[in-house]
């Protein structure tokens, strides 16, 4: 490659891989530099210069003038100096243009390597500042492979990895298609950005609950918190400032339409919606839903722990299959939660006037 075609090349490199002009040229100049040390045994201080006009290179030598040499490499006496700038002063620096006839060959060759490898950090560097702020986002991608254990999503500049683990149990993902993906997590290695990908993290549902419903982005409804179990349900607590606004149909929509686009993304995930309520023995109450006539006491005040009371099927219904309503309430309202029917609080002596305030 001649000096001329460094110039191709580097306005290719900078627009092709969406790097600064000057990264690119840095990177040029830096190798050349090595080059020349490298190959004329050079132990001077030098410094490469690349006219981006023409593509001519020059190599200068700079050495430091004193009035002692104790670097004969480094430094040149004010004697010899002046016998070049004759105006020039102790502590000031003297170039001489040392450009081999050959360098442009020695050079090209050598340099090749240490460009490539300082582009490459500079495109990883760009694509890092691309995604970094994207980490806890919902991006939309494409299915391009998979392998035994991961599906690998074309983000654009940049693939993410989507384990196996963190799709939605029980959907079929199907290759060239376009799939929404929540980005947790995010790291730097030398091949690039590791992006890492998850279907079944709570904040993929809370991501799509704004994508969906306009007034969780505008400040009208706001999202207290969602409690998942990926593949089988999902509940979210929602509330408004505004006593006018129904938090649960707005998020709900006409006809059932907003959440119904919600869960077809969740694979038939269901989603209940919660009222958020201060007062915690609400809240659980609500949390405890599709149960009713359920009572509830807060049992301890600093380590967040209730009592829930319901008999026949809201017992069950508060409970859940295998446990999930009742755990997910508890995720929810971030209070753990016994659910006892009444003989059980009976016949375990359980004193109820003992929690006061409880309703």
């Amino acid at each position: 490659m001649d000096a001329k075609a460094f110039i191709k090349a580097t306005d290719y490199i900078a627009k092709e891989k969406n790097i600064s002009k000057d990264v690119v040229w840095s990177a040029i100049e830096l190798a050349l530099t090595t080059a020349y040390k490298k190959n004329f045994n050079s132990k001077t201080n030098v410094r490469v210069e690349v006219n981006q006009d023409n593509g001519e290179i020059k190599v200068f030598s700079f050495r430091t003038v004193v009035k002692e040499i104790t670097n004969e490499d480094e430094e040149i006496l004010l004697s010899e100096a002046k016998k070049i700038v004759p105006k020039i002063k102790v502590g000031e620096t003297i170039e001489e243009e040392v450009t081999p006839k050959d360098f442009g060959r020695v050079a090209a060759a050598t340099a090749k390597q240490v460009v490539t490898q300082k582009i490459r950090e500079a495109e990883r560097n760009s694509i890092m500042d691309e995604f970094n702020d994207k980490q806890d986002e919902l991006v939309v991608g494409l299915i391009s492979r998979e392998d035994v254990a991961n599906y690998y999503i074309d983000l654009g500049r940049a693939h993410g990895i989507l384990p196996k683990t963190e799709i939605i149990p029980g959907e079929k993902l199907v290759m060239g298609t376009s799939i929404k993906v929540y980005i947790t997590r995010i790291e730097s290695n030398s091949k690039g950005p590791k992006i890492v990908l998850s279907r079944s993290h709570f904040g993929f549902v809370k991501r799509l609950l704004e994508l969906e419903i306009p007034e969780l982005q505008e400040g009208i409804l706001v999202l207290y918190g969602v409690a998942r179990e990926a593949g089988n349900r999902s509940k979210i607590a929602v509330f408004s400032e505004n006593e006018k606004v129904d938090a649960i149909g707005a998020c709900v929509g006409e006809k059932g339409e907003r959440i119904k686009r919600i869960t077809d993304e969740l694979n038939g995930e269901k989603v209940d919606v919660i009222l958020y309520d201060k007062n915690p023995v609400n809240f659980i109450k609500n949390a405890l839903g599709p149960a009713k006539d359920v009572k509830v006491y807060i049992t301890d005040i600093k380590n967040q722990a209730a009592l829930a009371i319901a008999d026949g099927d809201n017992l069950s219904l508060a409970i859940g299959k295998r446990g999930q309503n009742v755990r997910l309430a508890a995720r929810l309202t971030k209070y753990r939660i016994d659910v006892k029917t009444t003989a059980q609080v009976e016949e375990e002596g359980i004193d109820l006037t003992d929690f006061e305030g409880c309703d």
